[in-house]
């Protein structure tokens, strides 16, 4: 299912426009965004929840030259789904 299928699905199960249906999508977007960006955790029961997580600094192969390369740490979004999701 595509971003234009589901604004569709919505707009049908909740009897909304499909520019409402939209709107409430990108909103719905942004805001976890937002979260995620502020490092906060984002929760909805039952479906699932994202957190930011830190990924530590780790060695690496170049798969062309076989050089050992550095990844360097960062942040990753990972989600977790719920037990009606599972």
């Amino acid at each position: 299912m595509n971003k234009a299928e589901l604004i569709d699905a919505i707009a049908q199960d909740a009897n909304l426009t499909k520019a409402d249906a939209g709107k409430a999508l990108d909103a719905f977007i942004n805001n976890v965004k937002g979260a995620i960006k502020k490092e906060e955790r984002v929760a909805l029961v039952g479906f699932g929840s994202w957190t930011v997580s830190e990924r530590a600094e780790r060695t690496g192969r170049n798969p062309q030259t076989g050089k050992t390369i550095t990844i360097p740490a960062k942040k990753v979004v990972k989600f977790r789904p719920g037990a009606e999701l599972k």
